[in-house]
């Protein structure tokens, strides 16, 4: 069953068409510069024309389903209302989600369309994990609380870890480090999200690679007092020019990774920063999940740094975490076990595909 799979951003439109039968992808492309939804899909429209092949239905990436959203869903007119009401909490994302959908609509409207949210895995959290401790009116009447993302692949890496464990999605307590250039962790508890460190918008938690992470908010009305920052000045630094590329300069962990082996101090100071903060939020999971079968790094810097996974579980072992560095050297792009025979932890490298993912629970929904 081939499934058109669409992650329309504000400039650019990812594609992928997906069997879901064979789990392998037919064709896929990434138009970038995009100023107009409509022409970007007439040249995804041209590619899959030539291809011949015949879709059976379309999948989009929603980054923010906010409260309302904790399943894919058949898109409707009332469904890309509530999308479109949920902009002021994902700015930067659901505008050109939107966009995509619509152009989509416009290009296949007989084909039925999903949307699957970044944030839908995440509703199982209990109030302990998602809420902020403000004052609970305001919290409520605008939406502020934890809504977490990267669910799409948390939930494909959750049900692939279970499979590879031998175990029922619903027996899986596992803490998943999905480590790219947006990172975040999550606590996955019976085969749910129990918490996760990204929170109202993708900025908390994790150093990542243009994005701050955890900070004191105070730092905000300091820069803004003394500094004489707008918000907009400050909404700026902290996504785009602060996490590694703040540290160093360069966001992309590869190049930091020759410069601390070149004994760079920024670099070497860099990866210390980025580690602890790994590290903090891993000891915290296990403390709030108690009993572990896994620990799982999973996207571009979890599947590829060998270094970062290294850096990460060293002087674990009191946790009950060891890794074995030839298995987590050894160049291989499978789901895989790393650690020592004598681990009571099981350490993971899982590739995530999200695109399968998003295929997988349009498909369910065709059906």
């Amino acid at each position: 069953m081939p499934i058109l799979v669409v992650n329309s951003g504000s400039s650019s439109v990812k594609y992928q068409v997906q069997d879901v039968d064979s789990g392998n992808s037919l064709l896929e492309g990434l138009i970038e510069r995009v100023t107009n939804h409509d022409q970007a899909f007439e040249k995804m429209l041209e590619k899959i024309a030539l291809s011949k092949i015949e879709l059976s239905a379309i999948g989009h990436r929603v980054v923010h389903g906010g409260a309302r959203f904790s399943q894919p869903t058949i898109i409707s007119q009332e469904v890309l209302n509530e999308i479109e009401a949920l902009v002021p909490l994902a700015p930067l994302h659901n505008p050109g989600n939107l966009a995509g959908i619509r152009a989509a609509r416009a290009a296949f409207p007989d084909l039925l369309q999903v949307a699957v949210f970044d944030t839908a895995f995440h509703q199982s959290m209990p109030a302990s994990s998602y809420r902020y401790a403000i004052e609970a009116k305001l919290a409520k009447e605008y939406g502020v609380r934890k809504y977490g993302f990267h669910g799409t692949s948390y939930s494909f890496v959750a049900a692939q870890s279970a499979k590879f464990l031998g175990v029922e999605l619903q027996e899986l307590n596992a803490v998943i480090l999905h480590l790219g250039n947006g990172a975040s962790a999550c606590a996955v508890k019976n085969g749910k999200s129990f918490d996760t460190s990204m929170g109202m918008t993708p900025l908390q938690g994790l150093v990542m690679g243009t994005r701050s992470g955890d900070i004191d908010p105070g730092i905000i009305f300091y820069l803004a007092r003394e500094a004489r920052l707008t918000n907009a000045e400050i909404d700026r630094m902290l996504n785009v020019e602060s996490g590694l590329k703040g540290l160093t300069g360069i966001s992309d962990m590869r190049d930091i990774g020759l410069r601390a082996a070149a004994n760079d101090p920024e670099a070497i100071e860099a990866l210390e920063i980025y580690v602890q903060r790994v590290k903090h939020y891993l000891g915290a999971y296990i403390a709030e999940l108690g009993d572990l079968n896994a620990i799982v790094f999973t996207a571009g810097v979890g599947e590829n740094s060998a270094e970062i996974r290294s850096l990460v579980c060293a002087n674990l072992q009191s946790l009950g975490i060891e890794i074995d560095e030839g298995l987590n050297q050894a160049n291989a792009h499978n789901n895989r076990d790393i650690s020592t025979s004598g681990s009571r932890v099981r350490v993971l490298v899982v590739p995530t595909n999200e695109e399968l993912e998003i295929a997988n629970q349009t498909a369910a929904l065709t059906k």
